[in-house]
């Protein structure tokens, strides 16, 4: 049952690893205003000082906040977000999967310490692989499923949208469609529901001369934006700006109360026969976390890729014990 009590806030958020994404998450939620506190923890003192230092010199170019960091777990006191985006470094050419052991045991460490600071926080991972870890933690924290949930394939949409526009000839603000299921290699796009302007993507005409778009050009769209990850890790060690400004959206969703639906991933209870895992669905945000998914309509093969993605999942989960 998801927790439906709405909750005073003062715009404290408090991000768990000070690395590339969450150092990348500060800055955005800083120079977007997205909070009035904004707290950095990590167990490297040194690597958070600086970052916090680094921040602060920028405070007189931004919407006022206050900018704190601590490897002490003390600085997450009374967080009404709390953002966990440590964990095992991604390497090139190693999925996301292969991630989980290392991260879903650093969870399982540092849980106990925020529900102590932050009992009443939604909590927010954005850490990779994103589904399992957030099923991790719903189950170690054993908080409402509403109040843990992950960034899903809220990243991957934008991905995907981008692409859309780009090919289309039209404004990336006009392309509605979602990715959805396992935030990794089995992630599908939900094409029967995507609009473009208002218009059904397949019933879409092209404008200005463009290629028409056809279902091998979706397919190669929704290949790249799986790839598109390994590629910029392989290029550069990390993806950190859209996946922070990605995660700041989602934080503003929940502080201010927005009510917005967004792919992000939590555990999913007959989600068209899916149950007890955590995948990627069209989901409402706001402040009481995800108290509630879409059943935007799937076809056939859309609901097999879901299908599958869930059994991908579960198997995960009964490798790890969970």
């Amino acid at each position: 049952m998801v927790d439906n009590t709405l909750r005073s806030t003062t715009n404290k958020l408090a991000i768990v690893g000070a690395g590339a994404v969450g150092s990348t998450l500060a800055y955005a939620a800083l120079t977007r205003g997205t909070a009035r506190t904004v707290a950095l923890m990590d167990v490297n003192k040194k690597k958070v000082d600086a970052e916090v230092l680094d921040l602060q010199h920028g405070m007189m170019f931004i919407p006022p906040a206050e900018i704190i960091g601590s490897d002490d777990i003390e600085v997450c006191r009374g967080a009404d977000v709390v953002v966990i985006t440590a964990g095992a470094k991604q390497q090139p050419g190693q999925s996301r999967l292969d991630l989980a052991e290392a991260t879903i045991g650093l969870t399982r460490k540092i849980l106990p310490g925020l529900l102590t600071v932050a009992p009443d926080a939604i909590y927010i991972m954005v850490t990779n692989p994103v589904d399992i870890v957030t099923y991790a933690a719903q189950t170690f924290s054993e908080l409402p499923p509403g109040r843990v949930f992950g960034s899903g394939t809220v990243l991957d949409s934008s991905r995907l949208r981008a692409a859309l526009a780009q090919f289309c000839g039209v404004a990336v603000g006009n392309v509605h469609a979602y990715i959805a299921g396992e935030h990794g290699d089995s992630e599908i796009a939900l094409w029967s529901s995507a609009t473009i302007g208002g218009v059904p993507l397949l019933e879409w005409q092209p404008v200005c001369k463009r290629a028409p778009l056809t279902a091998e050009v979706r397919e190669r769209i929704a290949h790249d934006v799986v790839d598109s990850a390994y590629r910029i890790i392989e290029g550069k060690g990390a993806t950190n700006y859209a996946v922070g400004l990605a995660a700041t959206r989602i934080i503003e969703a929940v502080l201010k109360n927005e009510h917005r639906i967004m792919p992000v991933s939590s555990r999913l209870d007959d989600y068209y026969g899916i149950s007890d895992v955590c995948l990627s669905v069209p989901s409402i945000v706001d402040r009481r976390g995800v108290p509630e998914v879409v059943k935007v309509p799937m076809s056939d093969a859309e609901l097999a890729g879901m299908r599958a993605s869930a059994n991908a999942m579960r198997a995960v989960q009964q490798r790890f014990g969970l």
